[in-house]
């Protein structure tokens, strides 16, 4: 009977201790088990979590969010009306070389793929108000549709037209000109610019603040679209106004035999402006060798067209100014200078090339013209102008 003890303790083993053994190791193990599930069970409650809140919040992200990226059929203002539609609001945030740049485009096919009505582009170039506005807002009268306004003013000057005018909110960013140098020019050269951002405008004017219509709007708008021409001066002076200012540092671009001088107040049609306005060759040139006494803005344009196209120039400009009492600069008149008698010297006795034919109708603006002579030009103006 006492064998199996005997056995026992010769094994070396206590029963007892084996028993707790086997017990703490079942216990550590159970314990084991029961964190790996909960740790489980937290991992997949986290994932859930985060895909029921991910999803949840879509609705709301797209509510507040609504995605900017639509098709370019769905798109109502991605349409031919909207691009070939001229810009509203002058006053853009472009300077110069973006709109020169922008203005530069032109279409490489000549068919309009819809109907287009040109327009003359009166452009204005002033130091500030427009003091015989009453006029040519007499003028323009019954004429929508077929012209457009751009006013460049000094920018300082904030133009105080009322709403009824037509030179309402016509003002275009602006920087301050100088006399007789580039910045004149530059002047010119953004007027066209804004003026071509309007593709109907076939044909562009530049004006001053004391220059008037001689003859109402549908003989000029008649005279400039059938002509064949653009209206610029170019003529070659031998004296010292005119080849006298010319400097040897502007060759290989311009040399003598190719300066021109003329006046400063032109028409030139769409053509030509982008060609003004895209010039790189000869603006760098004379805006370093053409200063005063060498005033550019009487040679900058004819030479430039003149050399590249002078097949399409009428060489002779639109706008009558007396320079009878010589000077530096044209006669004024004011009031006591605006009669009947006055204008007649101006039609009569002149003679001309219109399209290759003598023509008697040489010029469709006149200035110098005072504030003064507001009054009475409006008195005469339905007689005389036939507006």
């Amino acid at each position: 009977m006492m064998q199996p003890r005997a056995v026992v303790m010769e094994e070396g083993k206590d029963p007892v201790s084996v028993t707790k053994t086997s017990l703490s190791r079942a216990l550590s193990l159970r314990i084991l088990v029961i964190c790996l599930l909960f740790m489980v069970l937290g991992v997949g409650l986290s994932i859930i979590s985060m895909h029921s809140v991910r999803f949840s919040m879509i609705p709301q992200i797209a509510a507040k969010a609504p995605s900017t990226v639509q098709p370019w059929f769905e798109d109502a203002t991605n349409t031919l009306e909207n691009f070939i539609r001229p810009p509203s609001n002058l006053m853009y945030n472009m300077n110069d070389i973006e709109l020169l740049w922008r203005a530069s485009f032109v279409p490489q096919i000549k068919e309009y793929p819809f109907k287009r009505v040109p327009k003359i582009a009166f452009m204005f170039l002033t130091k500030g108000p427009l003091p015989l506005a009453p006029l040519w807002d007499r003028f323009f009268k019954g004429h929508e549709g077929l012209y457009s306004i751009y006013v460049h003013a000094l920018p300082s000057y904030t133009g105080g037209y009322p709403p009824s005018s037509v030179f309402y909110r016509r003002q275009i960013p602006s920087q301050i000109v100088e006399w007789g140098r580039m910045s004149m020019c530059e002047a010119e050269r953004r007027l066209l610019a804004n003026a071509l951002l309007d593709i109907s405008n076939e044909w562009l004017i530049l004006l001053s603040e004391s220059c008037i219509p001689l003859y109402n709007f549908s003989i000029i708008y008649h005279y400039i679209s059938r002509s064949k021409y653009s209206f610029m001066g170019s003529f070659d002076e031998p004296g010292p106004y005119g080849r006298g200012r010319y400097n040897h540092r502007m060759q290989p671009e311009v040399t003598l035999s190719q300066w021109r001088k003329g006046s400063q107040w032109f028409e030139v049609n769409r053509k030509l402006a982008v060609d003004i306005i895209k010039d790189t060759t000869y603006y760098p040139k004379f805006k370093e060798f053409c200063r005063p006494a060498c005033y550019v803005d009487e040679h900058y344009f004819p030479t430039m067209l003149t050399i590249q196209l002078p097949h399409l120039l009428a060489n002779r400009t639109l706008t009558w100014t007396d320079w009878s009492r010589g000077g530096a600069h044209p006669a004024t008149f004011g009031k006591a200078d605006i009669t009947e008698s006055f204008f007649k010297r101006i039609f009569e006795g002149k003679s001309c090339l219109y399209n290759g034919q003598p023509s008697t109708i040489c010029y469709l603006f006149a200035r110098k013209f005072a504030p003064s002579a507001l009054d009475p030009l409006l008195g005469l103006a339905s007689k005389v102008f036939g507006y």
